[in-house]
């Protein structure tokens, strides 16, 4: 069973910058993401990146903005967020699967706690 743990989230004035963190174990991991979900919305998919190639996807509308990373010998995956809008209040969430992709939330049952991003106006 993988173990996720995440940290990072917090305050931040618009325009702002935060980098999220999470770290997995208990298993080989093949490709670790982010989703949010907003109060009264449902989980949404933000990135995700292969750890065994160069691959990395992110959300459309939040390309320019926000980049994925990893740390392959610490199992770690980073979500970096630049230029904050209030729109990305959201708690984030870190999963992993086998392939990369464009992930759907339906499709995952392992999550991290979730870390609370709050995006002042």
């Amino acid at each position: 069973q993988v173990h996720l743990v995440e940290s990072g989230g917090g305050l931040v004035q618009a325009g702002g910058s935060l980098r999220l963190s999470c770290t997995a174990s208990g298993r080989t991991i093949y490709a670790m993401g982010w989703f949010r979900q907003a109060p009264g919305k449902e989980r949404e998919f933000v990135a995700s990146i292969s750890f065994y190639d160069t691959t990395r996807i992110i959300e459309n509308s939040l390309k320019g903005r926000f980049a994925i990373s990893r740390a392959d010998t610490l199992n770690t995956v980073y979500l970096q967020m630049n230029n904050l809008k209030p729109e990305d209040t959201a708690i984030y969430y870190c999963t992993y699967a086998d392939v990369v992709g464009y992930w759907n939330a339906d499709d995952f049952r392992s999550w991290g706690q979730g870390t609370q991003v709050t995006v002042s106006s």
